[in-house]
């Protein structure tokens, strides 16, 4: 029998965990951290990599949990982060002028930072680049190896990392979160792949040297779209992307550990999601007293429901109803919180996608609100769900009450605005099979079901994350006219 638990701050975060990855404790998010094939393709021992999802799917979660474990082993990483490359930032009008200043700039910071984590402060180092033909592992090697017959005392750590490095010349570059505040513009466009290219080339020249970099999708989207020597890097990128199921494995993870009960990750992974229910019954209700079509609903199928495939959904989603429940002194969150925080959700997600893409369309917010049902509609079941034709109908709508300009310049037509709504997620792919299951596409998944020239048979469903903010004025009919099929979860 588990103890009953308050759902104070402390324990919201250690149950259901931090929205950003860099807030938790590494040992903390490794007890929960849930492995998809992801990983291990992440981890190949590969010149580049090129991590590529939405934010909020666990990229960077990803990459702590992958330094520290090669940490483990005693290879070398190191963290790359914005700051890091301001001075490398601040200017790129051509790939041509942009690639030399990247391979420049990328060797100086890994070398610095590398002697750094052996206690060698070396203020010569940039002088010696070019000399050494940016071959920055050789640099490395020349500068430590005549100081280990010196009179340089190591610590026992940086001598035993100093050897390891000497001994496989591996070094690992993790570059994340370099896409933050990145606008859809042509230098835009430029810095990330004059990066790309410069990473490229430096992994080929230096045996040994691997890069790891993470990227929106929505950026390297653009990358391939407008560069065309970005093909050379599409052979390195790894998609990544969580299924419903393993989502909920992750939060069922979460609160085993939390409890410090065993898991068994395999046996989890193979559980249906009922099943998986009754490990959180001591902490959440299992069933949801809703209204119409969602009565007496498993709990697995609302929360599933509402998370956008982004392991970042679940835990605000979680975070807000614990609090609810703590106001409400309960131990148990139940219906009535679950209700209570569906509207704050909801703002809470369109007000994080407005921020995340209006450096790609500045009237983003005009384009997401001008989705609302109009008056008309707001007692059809199928209000927000849209064929084709309708969806560029009602896209046309708002047009007529102002164009929308891209970052980059151009202006949006209807097909360009339906393609940017499914590639932010606001919009999912809908397609009822013949057998009457229902099936649904991510961007991610496949981010041509939108094109402007090809019609594939799918219907358009704004995704139930965004309803209560569209249409506040009939909150409580939302879940009620939502229809509910079994077919659509695994349970």
């Amino acid at each position: 029998m588990r103890p009953k638990i308050q759902f104070t701050e402390e324990n919201i975060r250690r149950l259901f965990g931090f929205e950003d990855a860099e807030g938790e404790e590494v040992e903390r998010l490794k007890q929960y951290y849930f492995k998809n094939d992801t990983f291990e393709h992440v981890l190949a021992d590969l010149p580049i990599r090129v991590l590529v999802g939405h934010k909020g799917v666990g990229k960077s979660a990803l990459f702590r949990v992958a330094m520290s474990e090669q940490q483990e082993r005693g290879d070398l990483t190191i963290l790359i982060k914005p700051d890091d490359v301001a001075e490398i930032g601040e200017k790129h009008e051509s790939l041509v002028l942009s690639i030399p200043k990247w391979k420049f700039g990328l060797t100086a910071i890994i070398a610095e930072k590398v002697l750094a984590q052996f206690g060698i402060n070396d203020d010569s180092i940039k002088g010696k680049i070019i000399q050494s033909g940016m071959k920055v592992v050789s640099l490395v090697t020349d500068t430590v190896t005549p100081l280990l017959k010196g009179k340089v005392k190591f610590s026992s750590s940086q001598l035993k990392l100093i050897e390891h490095f000497l001994k496989t010349q591996k070094i690992i570059v993790y570059i994340d979160d370099l896409d933050r505040g990145w606008q859809n513009r042509k230098e835009g466009v430029i810095m990330i792949s004059s990066l790309l290219n410069a990473a490229r080339d430096l992994a080929y020249q230096n045996k040994g040297l691997a890069f790891k970099i993470s990227l929106r999708s929505d950026v390297y989207a653009a990358i391939r779209f407008e560069d065309e020597s970005s093909d050379k890097i599409s052979g390195s990128v790894i998609w990544h992307s969580y299924e419903l199921h393993e989502i909920f494995v992750m939060l069922v993870i979460r609160v085993l550990t939390f409890f410090n009960e065993s898991i068994n990750e395999e046996n989890l992974r193979k559980s249906g999601q009922r099943h998986l229910s009754y490990f959180l019954e001591s902490i959440i209700a299992i069933n949801f007293e809703g209204r119409g079509n969602w009565e007496k609903a498993p709990i697995h199928q609302v929360i599933l429901s509402l998370i956008r495939k982004r392991p970042r959904d679940i835990v605000k989603l979680c975070s807000l109803a614990a609090r609810k429940a703590y106001s409400d002194r309960s131990a148990i969150i139940t219906t009535k919180h679950w209700e209570l925080i569906f509207e704050q959700y909801s703002q809470g997600v369109i007000h994080d996608t407005i921020v995340e893409f209006k450096s790609e369309l500045l009237e983003i917010e005009r384009l997401l609100f001008g989705m609302k049902p109009e008056k008309k509609n707001t007692k059809a079941a199928d209000a927000f769900v849209f064929t084709s034709a309708e969806l560029r109908l009602k896209l046309n709508k708002i047009i007529e009450r102002g164009t929308f300009k891209f970052a980059n310049g151009r202006i949006a037509t209807a097909s360009d605005l339906a393609q940017f709504l499914y590639k932010i997620n606001f919009l999912t792919a809908r397609k009822t099979l013949e057998n009457g299951t229902i099936q649904r596409k991510y961007f991610e998944e496949n981010n041509y079901l939108s094109s402007t020239f090809v019609d594939f048979g799918y219907d358009w469903e704004v995704h139930l994350a965004y309803r209560w903010a569209l249409q506040p004025d009939t909150l409580e009919n939302i879940l009620a006219k939502l229809v509910r099929s079994k077919d659509e979860l695994q349970i």
